[in-house]
């Protein structure tokens, strides 16, 4: 019953996420780095998005991330982080020193893009079709760093809060059945 009901969920998710006639791969967005691309890039791997920052208490998490990238990103695992300023104003930085900071305090190796609004009314299109009224995890990102989980073909599986650490028994073992899946 439990894989009848992941069938029917992956399903549903594939069809939501292409009920505006595109496909989560196809959402404009522009890296850290300031070059504009889209999620296409990482067509076939499971991607785990987060949306971080760097001036909160979750914060130590890109440590975690890392380490989770380093893990499986050989296995097909990306890690894309989406740097966010909604939540108590805990990432005020420019690109550049949301960079620097990422890479000489915690090694981020994964990609890293521009700063995005996860919430409200100018929710970034890759997230309203995720969790927006329509789409198939619908419901407001609560807090930073938290994850949302996309199959190897860009249907979303999973979302987590930011009380789920990056070594959670719980993400692992999804992302472990994604990868295998």
């Amino acid at each position: 019953m439990k894989h009848l009901n992941l069938i029917t969920c992956l399903i549903m998710c594939s069809l939501a996420s292409t009920a505006s006639g595109k496909s989560l791969y196809d959402h404009e967005l522009t890296t850290i780095d300031g070059k504009a691309t889209t999620l296409s890039e990482h067509k076939g791997k499971v991607i785990l998005m987060v949306n971080v920052a760097s001036r909160c208490g979750f914060t130590r998490q890109y440590k975690g991330l890392e380490e989770l990238y380093q893990k499986y990103k050989d296995q097909g695992l990306v890690v894309c982080g989406f740097p966010c300023n909604q939540f108590g104003g805990q990432e005020p930085g420019s690109l550049d020193e949301i960079k620097e900071f990422c890479s000489t305090k915690f090694g981020v190796s994964f990609p890293m893009y521009a700063k995005v609004n996860v919430n409200g009314p100018n929710r970034h299109p890759l997230y309203e079709a995720i969790i927006g009224d329509n789409g198939p995890l619908k419901g407001s990102i609560k807090w930073n760093f938290g994850k949302i989980l996309l199959g190897k073909d860009g249907s979303p599986i999973d979302r987590f809060g930011s009380l789920t650490s990056p070594s959670s028994k719980k993400l692992i073992k999804v992302i472990e059945e994604a990868l295998a899946g």
